[in-house]
């Protein structure tokens, strides 16, 4: 039960009408393109008219050496091994390169390294393996700028090495033959947004005779899977690439991916950026997880049609396979909670377990950041190493946290909203309170709802569903729209998918809208006709028998005119109250209850028969508007300490009891008189 702050984004209402009359295009559009701050001349001609242009690989620095070096093994007959990743981008960026050289007739090794067995990048003992076989040229995608030590041991045993990457990169740079990285401190290519199979893609095009556009509409559905699956901003030329690759995809493209398109139920359906994204990538992502990423390899070169579809049902098995681990997780994360709530009082949530699968980790610690909006850390121990995935929320930085507790841990990386660790399991709980340290050292963000624009019921309809089509590509940096639809009166909420999920009717000045909100039930919902709500939604198209209709999904919903901060920051309070945090006299105040509220409190829940929708909710059914948040939840607290209600995994539960309590005997109100 975790609220959000609505925050609409800013538009520039002159400059979104400059833009209607410069560029003819809808006023919606333009405003929706200046609210995402899309206001740049060669930036509104790229995205409205799809000018971008592939720049000139070899703005790239270093790629002229990479090109040389490459050439010369490709015409000496050189052995060369392509050495990737494990996730959809490595994979991809492997592949691509793979196809590309057998195109041109060249026999070359692939290695991906084992997830859990060798972990990310190269490792030394990958290394003498290949130098084994005789590769006198490896070749790195979507790894090797952090690869010092290997660098060194590749050129001790009289191989070369080539580094193509996209991550984060130091002054220091290995010692290789060529180091293309866009993220270079020293680079001066123009388009900064590439993954690892993007710094690929632009390999080939410098290596390549043909030209770039040529080149798109041969591997732009390879590109894209890598480009979606490691969350690119797509603008610019990744957008570019995109809109080609799904246009491939669509028109049946490479074997493999026609083959991971079938398995996952979308044959036949048109394919949008964020259908790859919950589809196709989560599979090539899954068997690296599970099993080895090597067979997500195979089913992207693969070339034998029954052979490809094959391994990709053994994948579509893995994902699936992938999704109990991750249920199984979840399931003791919520144990874990139930035996110890207080555990979500924390600024930061951080939940350890033996031998949970490392490989899904990270997912569950997104789902968790979803479910309670703060950052969340997931760790995994074996009772010698643990291993760790953090994800966060907009203005709390994992990157600075990790790197505050960066002494206890044996390895780690990330950025500001992702991270990954690794340390000796005698140091985890060392860990844990170096986290919570560095949490009670910053000021602590609310997690937000973004909402694109406000839109009236009477504008939901076909026509706006073409107007946001325009605006595709969705990912990173341009996020599928989320509207606003404020002040509608909740008309009717019904069951849908056998309970599993409700349908909301609303509906304002003699305009009526439904939306389906997945995975809800009317309970914990909490809203009935005759409420004036606020919704947040997304609209989507949806065809039957030739019909075009606006599909409505609520992502979202409040009372209307509630006031977010007021309450998160009053949640906040009584937080700080659970973790027995010095109060200032003004908060002691602000907390004291009187024997009156909490009456109020256990008349109106037992009245209810329980209570299970969001806490606001309850506020605002109880005449409060928000500020009093902490006392209510204090005064549940209290009723459930004395055995009046019982706390459930979704809500309060009324006790089937008639006996009398003391209020003087609840150590809570004592320990908050003991404060005073």
């Amino acid at each position: 039960m975790s609220r959000k702050q609505w925050c609409i984004l800013p538009s520039d209402r002159e400059l979104a009408e400059d833009i209607t009359e410069q560029y003819d295009i809808e006023p919606f559009l333009a405003h929706m393109l200046v609210s995402r701050g899309i206001t740049d001349d060669m930036e509104l001609e790229d995205f409205c008219f799809d000018n971008a242009q592939l720049i000139d690989p070899f703005e790239l620095k270093d790629m002229d050496k990479a090109v040389v070096r490459i050439k010369q093994a490709l015409e000496n007959g050189e052995k060369i091994a392509v050495y990737g990743d494990y996730d959809a981008d490595g994979v991809t960026a492997t592949a691509l390169l793979y196809l590309y050289f057998k195109s041109l007739g060249v026999k070359v090794t692939t290695y991906i390294p084992d997830r859990n067995s060798e972990g990310y990048g190269l490792n030394l003992k990958a290394v003498k393996s290949l130098c084994e076989e005789g590769i006198q040229l490896i070749i790195t995608v979507d790894n090797g700028i952090s690869a010092h030590k290997e660098a060194e041991y590749i050129k001790e045993l009289g191989m070369d090495l080539v580094i193509t990457d996209h991550h984060k990169a130091t002054a220091v740079l290995p010692e290789a033959v060529a180091v293309v990285n866009p993220h270079r401190l020293d680079c001066p290519s123009t388009y900064k947004e590439y993954c690892g199979v993007g710094v690929a893609f632009k390999l080939i095009c410098a290596l390549s005779d043909r030209d770039g556009e040529e080149l798109l509409r041969e591997y732009a559905d390879i590109v894209t899977l890598g480009t979606i699956g490691d969350v690119m901003p797509l603008i610019g030329e990744n957008r570019k690439i995109v809109k080609a690759g799904l246009e491939l995809i669509n028109q049946g493209g490479n074997v493999g991916v026609a083959a991971l398109r079938e398995v996952s139920g979308m044959k036949g359906k048109e394919l949008s950026s964020t259908s790859v994204a919950f589809s196709l990538v989560p599979r090539i992502n899954a068997i690296g997880r599970m099993s080895h990423a090597s067979k997500a390899l195979d089913v992207l070169i693969g070339e034998d049609k029954d052979d490809t579809f094959k391994k990709a049902r053994e994948i579509d098995s893995s994902n699936a396979e992938r999704q109990e681990k991750e249920r199984e997780i979840l399931n003791e994360v919520q144990r874990q909670i139930n035996k110890n709530p207080k555990i979500l009082n924390e600024r930061v949530l951080i939940f350890s377990g033996k031998n949970w699968h490392g490989g899904v980790i990270g997912i569950v610690a997104a789902r968790l950041v979803g479910k309670y909006g703060k950052p969340c850390f997931v760790i995994t121990d074996d009772g010698e190493t643990a291993k760790g995935s953090a994800r966060s929320i907009d203005g709390f930085s994992l990157y600075d946290a990790v790197s505050s507790a960066s002494e206890l841990l044996e390895h780690w990386g990330g950025h500001v909203l992702a991270a990954g660790f690794g340390m000796k399991s005698e140091n985890t709980e060392k860990f844990k309170e170096a986290i919570y340290a560095y949490a009670r050292s910053v000021d602590m963000p609310f997690a937000q709802n973004i909402i694109d624009c406000k839109l009236r019921l009477a504008a939901v309809d076909a026509d706006i569903l073409q107007l946001i089509e325009s605006l595709e590509p969705f990912g990173a940096g341009n996020p599928q729209p989320i509207f606003g639809l404020y002040g509608v009166n909740v008309v009717n909420v019904q069951t849908i998918g056998g309970g599993k999920h409700i349908r909301v009717t609303v509906r304002k000045d003699l305009h009526s809208v439904t939306a389906v909100y997945f995975g809800m039930t009317p309970d914990r919902l909490g809203y009935k006709p005759g409420d004036v709500v606020d919704l947040a939604v997304r609209l989507e198209k949806n065809e039957f028998m030739s019909q075009v209709k606006v599909g409505v999904y609520l992502k979202d919903i409040r009372m209307s005119g509630t006031d977010d901060l007021r309450y998160l920051k009053s949640v906040r309070l009584y937080e700080k109250l659970k973790r027995k945090e010095v109060l200032t006299r003004k908060q002691w105040e602000f907390l004291h209850i009187e024997r009156q509220q909490i009456a109020e409190v256990y008349r109106y829940i037992k009245k209810c028969g329980g209570w299970y929708a969001d806490w606001d909710l309850l506020c605002y059914r109880l005449g409060d508007d928000g500020a009093g948040a902490c006392k209510i939840l204090t005064a549940i607290d209290v009723l459930c300490e004395l055995g009046i209600f019982r706390k459930e995994k979704d809500g309060i539960a009324v006790a089937d009891t008639d006996k009398k309590v003391n209020l003087e005997n609840s150590a809570i109100l004592n320990y908050i008189n003991s404060m005073q």
